[in-house]
Formats: structure tokens, C-alpha cells, sequence
């Protein structure tokens, strides 16, 4: 590897992980090729041959070796790998890098909210990106319903909107994933994947929750190869394509209604007769239906998905049953098992809480491992069983999960971190002042 090393970044226009993956060499101050493929076919095509057969962005290469997408050099960034290749020395693993009054676990809406109240409250936070920077909300097009835009504003930009605002305010931002937390000294011990360690005297866990899978034949080999849960990332390069997507919730509305921007058709197949999304969604993708754009498919899900690095996605198998959940009732004779031509797919199924780190803390979580907090009508109401560490966001709501409702849990969860911070303090100067009383 030559001594300052080449890297080159594929990039799209409104792609957040590409944003985020040059932030990440920009906070190691690497220089970087940019090569924005939206619009460019001749740059989309040498991004295709020179990954194999990816449609995806962001692709960073590091003299001329594939790093992967934003998740393979975020992996590479939390083992101290990426420094490696790039030829930087890293503190990783030194203990201890830096003492704070607050850590926040995650950049989504409720740990940037939770930042921007700990900020004005000085409680110096640091905040920690986590493996999904920005959140869900990065991968919305059109938050049609926060409060305060009557236009509508798209989830990166009020994402960012809210970085900033967090820093003017006096919250630290870094890249890295909470690896775990020990709750059994105080201040707490937090260490994060790439060795590196902090105390907090408290913590907020706004970590979210990541896209979930369906765990079927194809689904490894074609992730990101025509397999995709990100419509807005990805459905792009995939124009003039028939899309499935998977799902019945408001997430599954959304990307198929963004997805008729690139597709030939859109099917969504739904494992139910009923769908779970409000009715504005509904309402958006029945229009899609009378206009020949979406078609849906009920009682349906898919089982298999079929194609090649190579050459992408080339159909998919599907089963239905006008009884629903028909993987359930597949010794059913009513079963209809039967392939069908799509060239992309995408998952919108729902989420899983990143609440791993905290295993073994005492914190209390419940069979899907969302967080329990105290609640009640009164302050403390995000903490959790462990005093000090506190809940906001999808960690916790499994129920509502909007944009709204997280900031306003993080707004709580920083209120009461103060309290409780004001509280430790008030302890500690009581026991000072007994112990010069007793000299």
C-alpha cells in the first residue's frame, strides 16, 4: 500500500450513508475521490464491474481494494481495521480515553433531541453514532407530519438539522458503536467495538432499531445485489425494474409509493388481508393501485429469492393462502406456491431494538429486547431499572414509533438525566462536607 493511500467513494445524490461515509474520512482528514453515479451511467457501470455486481452506494475502495458499502467500513472502522489500511496509528483500546457527564447511545431523533436538551442544560454530552447514523429517519424521503414543516422536509435534513443544532449547544459527536456497558462500578465503564473506553456518570440508550430480515434461501448472497431494506438508498438503481416489497406497516406503504418514481410495477406482498398502516399511507398507495403503478398482493410471502451477484435479482418465490399467513399453513392443500419476475426486492418488516450493549447491565428488557423504563406521571420517568441509565426512543417505544414521539422522549430522558445528575452531585458534596466535619 503506498504511503498516503488512494480511496475512492461511489456515491448517489440524497443517500445518507454516503454522507456518512465521507464524514468518516473527513473526521480522519483523508482526501478522497468522489464519484457521484446519479444521472452518470458510464461511473454507475464501472461502480457495477468494479464491485461484482453491487447496485448500491455508497462502494469505498482504498488503493484499488473493495472496502464494501457504508455497513462493511463502518465493521472495518469499529475493529480499528479501516485505520489500518489507511495507515493511521489509533488509541484504540486504551483505557481510559476521557471521563463525561453523559454519554448518548445513538444519532436518531430522540439521542439528538436528548443531546441538544443535554447541551443547554450543561451536561456535556458525547454522542455516540452508532452503526446507524441519523437514525431511520435518514432513509425517509418526505416526513410529511413533524411538527413545524407544512411543506414537509426530508428525514437527512432534518437529521442534520438536529447535528448541528446538538453542537451549537455543546454535544460532541463520534463515530463508533457502544460495544458494552458495565454497570457494576460508577461512573459506568463504556467501551466501544473499536477498544476504545469512557466513563459517564449516566447514560441514555437511543440506539433504534435495525431493519429487519426474513432469514430465507438467497437472502445472504443477494443482499445488495437487487436485496435491499432501503428503498430510498437503493431503489434507484433499479429503474424501470418490477419491485416486490415486503411488509403491511407504514414503512411498506412508503417505499412502495417512493419506489413508483423508478419502477415498472410495484407489488407489495402482505402476509395478512388487513394491513397494519394508518390510513393516510393506505389511502396514498390505493391511488398508486387506480393509477396501474402498485399492485398488491394479500395473504402472500415470499419464501425464496432467486438470481446471481452477477446479474442481480431474477424472481422470487411466493406462497398465499386466502386464510393469510400461508408459510403457516403450507401442508395446506388451499396453499398456492408459484414464482414470479421481479428484479428488485425490498423488506420493510420491521425493526429489532439495539439494546444488546446493555445485557448484563440489570436493565430490564422484554422478549424482543426493548428497553422498560419506569413511566409514570412523574420525573424519572425514562430511567431505567438501573439508576443512571435511561430509555428514549424506538429502544423503548415499540408501540407508536414516530418521529415526534421520540424526540419528545429524548427531551424527557435529558431532563431527567439532569435530575439525577443534580442529585448525584448534591450527594457527593453532602459526603464531602461530612468528612471534613469529621477531620
Amino acid at each position: 500500500m503506498s504511503e498516503e493511500p488512494r480511496v475512492e467513494i461511489y456515491t448517489k445524490e440524497n443517500c445518507s450513508y454516503c454522507d456518512e461515509a465521507k464524514a468518516l474520512f473527513d473526521e480522519k482528514g483523508i482526501e478522497y475521490a468522489e464519484y457521484n453515479v446519479t444521472g452518470d451511467e458510464e461511473r454507475f457501470e464501472e461502480m457495477v464491474e468494479r464491485t461484482g455486481g453491487r447496485k448500491r452506494a455508497p462502494e469505498v475502495f482504498v488503493d484499488d481494494e473493495l472496502i464494501g458499502g457504508w455497513d462493511d467500513t463502518s465493521a472495518l472502522e469499529e475493529t480499528g481495521e479501516l485505520d489500518e489500511k489507511l495507515g493511521l496509528v489509533t488509541d484504540g483500546g486504551e483505557d481510559v480515553v476521557e471521563h463525561r457527564k453523559l454519554i448518548i447511545a445513538g444519532t436518531g431523533i430522540a439521542g439528538l433531541t436528548a443531546a441538544i436538551y443535554a447541551g443547554r442544560g450543561d451536561n456535556d454530552p458525547l454522542v455516540i453514532e452508532g452503526d446507524e447514523p441519523g437514525g431511520q429517519l435518514t432513509l425517509t424521503t418526505d416526513v410529511a407530519n413533524y411538527p413545524g414543516f407544512p411543506e414537509g422536509i426530508s428525514g437527512p435534513e432534518l437529521v442534520n438539522n438536529m447535528k448541528e443544532q446538538a453542537r451549537k449547544f455543546g454535544a460532541d459527536l463520534k463515530n463508533g458503536i457502544v460495544e458494552s456497558v458495565d454497570a457494576d462500578q460508577r461512573p459506568f465503564r463504556v467501551e466501544l467495538t473499536n477498544g476504545d473506553v469512557y466513563t459517564a456518570d449516566a447514560i441514555i440508550a437511543a440506539s433504534g432499531a435495525s431493519a429487519r430480515t426474513l432469514g430465507i434461501p438467497g437472502e445472504d448472497e443477494l443482499m445488495g445485489y437487487g436485496l435491499s431494506t432501503c428503498a430510498t438508498c437503493d431503489g434507484a438503481f433499479f429503474r424501470d425494474e418490477d419491485m416486490l416489497v415486503v411488509g403491511g406497516g407504514d414503512a411498506a406503504m412508503e417505499e412502495a409509493t417512493f419506489l413508483t418514481k423508478f419502477a415498472d410495477t410495484v407489488y407489495i406482498a402482505h402476509r395478512r388481508e388487513e394491513f397494519r398502516a394508518e390510513q393516510y399511507w393506505i389511502d396514498r398507495v390505493h391511488e398508486k393501485v387506480e393509477a396501474g403503478e402498485i399492485e398488491i398482493m394479500k395473504n402472500t410471502e415470499l419464501i425464496e429469492i432467486h438470481g446471481s451477484k452477477e446479474e442481480g435479482v431474477d424472481h422470487v418465490t411466493l406462497v398465499r393462502n386466502d386464510k393469510g399467513h400461508p408459510t403457516d399453513r403450507l401442508d395446506d392443500p388451499e396453499t398456492e406456491e408459484f414464482d414470479f419476475d421481479v428484479g428488485a426486492v425490498f423488506f420493510a418488516i420491521g425493526h429489532t431494538p439495539n439494546t444488546e450493549y446493555l445485557e448484563g447491565t440489570g436493565v430490564e428488557m422484554d422478549d424482543e429486547g426493548y428497553l422498560r423504563t419506569q413511566g409514570g406521571s412523574g420525573g424519572g420517568q425514562t430511567e431505567t431499572d438501573v439508576p443512571g441509565i435511561f430509555g428514549a426512543g424506538d429502544v423503548v417505544d415499540f408501540h407508536y414509533q414516530q418521529a415526534v414521539t421520540a424526540a419528545g422522549m429524548g427531551s424527557k430522558a435529558a431532563l431527567d438525566v439532569d435530575e439525577y445528575l443534580e442529585d448525584l452531585e448534591r450527594a457527593s458534596t453532602s459526603e464531602a462536607e461530612a468528612a471534613a466535619a469529621d477531620d
